[in-house]
């Protein structure tokens, strides 16, 4: 068993025991400042990295002794980059997971009293009142339509007379109105003096008479 598990199943875990556990964001903030410190160890990794890379160039085959010694340094430091790298990758997915645990388990803890508040609210009801009380409703709407209805249809005044004796009233003042226009018509006199008979004979007279006046504008 390696130390690391002996950590967390032995010393690790009653400490854990002691507290009752650390709590979801407790464990988050560990992990937090567990990252930036890992972060800041690569920051100086490089940067030996750096200075290690820049020293070898320097001494180069001038001192072959410490430049190799110092491009041994950099495979160390590299090394140790490596192993921060992966360890930091293990940390996020940790946190991520223990975010998406946490936040699954306040998911379940607001449904459990939103659940809780509907029994609540549902323990005052009861099925057979409230199917009582859609049924009552019911009825009002139905009585309110009826009245509705009743209200909006046309009164039916006057429908008890006899459509057929109205209409032969309706005529009789009709022809009633027609005679008394005839009444009231003047026709035209007849002229006293009597019409020619014939065209011709008119035509006769006024040429004599055109005659009698030439006869006496003559002599």
């Amino acid at each position: 068993m390696s130390k690391i598990s002996k950590f967390f199943k032995g010393g690790g875990s009653a400490a854990s025991k002691g507290r009752g556990g650390p709590s979801p964001q407790e464990a988050l903030a560990r992990l937090r400042e567990t990252e930036e410190m890992l972060s800041k160890k690569q920051e100086y990794l490089e940067m030996r990295i750096e200075r290690e890379l820049a020293a070898a160039r320097q001494h180069g085959t001038k001192n072959k002794r410490a430049a190799l010694q110092a491009l041994k340094r950099k495979k160390r430091y590299e090394k140790q980059l490596s192993q921060i790298d992966g360890t930091l990758s293990t940390i996020e997915f940790q946190r991520e997971a223990l975010e998406n645990s946490h936040t699954n388990t306040e998911v379940l803890k607001n449904m459990g009293y939103a659940a809780q508040a509907m029994k609540k609210v549902h323990e005052n009801m009861d099925l057979n009142k409230i199917d009582d009380l859609m049924q009552d409703i019911t009825e009002q709407q139905d009585v309110a339509q009826e009245i509705s209805d009743a209200i909006s249809n046309r009164a039916a005044f006057g429908d008890e007379f006899d459509e057929d004796e109205l209409m032969a009233e309706l005529e009789e003042l009709e022809q009633e109105e027609l005679n008394k226009g005839m009444k009231d018509v003047r026709l035209p006199s007849v002229p006293s003096t009597s019409l020619p008979s014939r065209p011709g004979k008119l035509k006769r007279a006024e040429d004599e008479d055109e005659m009698k006046q030439l006869a006496a504008w003559a002599s």
